[in-house]
């Protein structure tokens, strides 16, 4: 038997501890919260190529982008993080969950750069969603996901 990505169970581990040491207030990172709104979202991509290829994710809505910038970079409650500062920590952030997403799965392989969108990523035609978490922090919508070759 063949692994062909995180089960979700697993990705909700890994994000649980990943959110810990980063953001903190784990215990709010709750399953099933809505899809993000596309208006205001931010995206993160990682890849991953090598023995097991594949495609991490993050959309993030602008509440979790804003607290997710004042916790990892140590803004005030009161602050509004600048997009360069948004786009740091998102990226920061996709590339520590891509490491561990990587870390679960067979190797030798690599890990990208991580690449940021004011918007939804384009996800390439040949990925399709293999694992898939809608989660909520606060109350607001956090969408992760592992995308791997469809053939």
């Amino acid at each position: 038997m063949s692994v062909v990505a995180p089960t979700a169970p697993d990705l909700a581990a890994l994000l649980d501890e990943v959110w810990s040491s980063l953001v903190g207030a784990p215990d709010e990172l709750a399953l099933g919260g809505p899809p993000p709104d596309c208006s205001t979202l931010w995206s993160a991509t990682v890849t991953i190529t090598g023995e097991w290829r594949a495609m991490v994710s993050l959309d993030l809505g602008d509440p979790v982008v804003l607290a997710v910038t004042r916790a990892m970079l140590g803004f005030a409650e009161d602050e509004v993080p600048d997009v360069a500062s948004c786009t740091d920590a998102i990226g920061e952030l996709a590339n520590i969950v891509g490491g561990n997403v990587k870390s679960l799965m067979p190797g030798p392989s690599v890990l990208s750069l991580p690449v940021v969108f004011h918007g939804p990523v384009q996800v390439p035609s040949e990925l399709a969603a293999s694992t898939d978490l809608h989660l909520s922090w606060y109350g607001a919508p956090l969408r992760v996901r592992v995308l791997t070759p469809s053939s």
